[in-house]
């Protein structure tokens, strides 16, 4: 199928599973692995880009993950600092507009500071919209906005018949960003683990063995091949 015949995907969402497993393949340590998965990013979102997606949403670290190796957190940590910076240049160059959707508060301030930055400098930027999964997990999400909402209803009484999926939707992290078409996760494993629950409701599933240093644009494409077998009946674009 070539590329003109596809059906493109407004936005994809996408779990990079296997870092570690690519690294122990290669006699490599854990932290080797992300950092080869990280640098995978960057191409992803040209490709994508190039494909024609609008939006891109990864999942780099979850609310679960603080769990692992206090070593392996420390690396990712000082990985993402790094790729934030290199993130910001490539925006930059490319004119992505770049967010970071989870719970930024618990991360060192000195990424913190990286993460306003990069948002700040690109927020205005029309080119593909990539969304970075931070310190993030759906149900910390949904009781973080269920926490806001009672706020502003505290501040304010509204109708409780104003509360609508649209309504609930805009206290969430991906607040004015579109529903995902499809989700992607590598590596073989075939579950959400708690990423966009509530965004994936009508979203297509792919699942590949393909460990995520090893993913590609072949493999994107791949990916949208298998989408566009689909029957959509839910959730299309209007």
């Amino acid at each position: 199928m070539e590329k003109q015949e596809l059906t493109i995907p407004n936005h994809v969402s996408i779990v990079m599973d296997g870092n570690g497993r690519w690294a122990k393949e290669h006699g490599k340590p854990r932290t080797f692995g992300h950092k080869k998965g990280a640098e995978v990013v960057m191409d992803l979102c040209r490709d994508a880009d190039d494909l024609g997606i609008k939006y891109l949403t990864i999942y780099a670290f979850s609310t679960e993950n603080w769990k692992r190796a206090e070593s392996e957190v420390r690396a990712l940590m000082s990985l993402f600092g790094t790729y934030l910076k290199i993130c910001h240049r490539e925006a930059l160059e490319h004119h992505m507009c770049v967010r970071v959707i989870g719970d930024t508060s618990a991360l060192a301030s000195d990424l913190q500071d990286l993460i306003r930055v990069l948002e700040d400098d690109t927020r205005d930027f029309d080119g593909l919209h990539l969304q970075i999964a931070i310190n993030y997990g759906s149900r910390d999400e949904m009781l973080r906005a269920m926490r806001a909402l009672l706020r502003d209803y505290e501040a304010g009484p509204f109708d409780a018949k104003d509360l609508d999926e649209s309504m609930f939707s805009g206290y969430l992290d991906t607040a004015g960003i579109p529903d995902p078409d499809l989700m992607i996760r590598t590596s073989g494993e075939m579950r959400l683990s708690n990423y966009l629950l509530w965004q994936h409701a009508y979203s297509e599933f792919y699942f590949t063995d393909t460990l995520w240093p090893d993913f590609d644009k072949k493999e994107l494409i791949r990916a949208i091949e298998a989408y566009n077998r689909r029957d959509r009946r839910y959730g299309k674009a209007n």
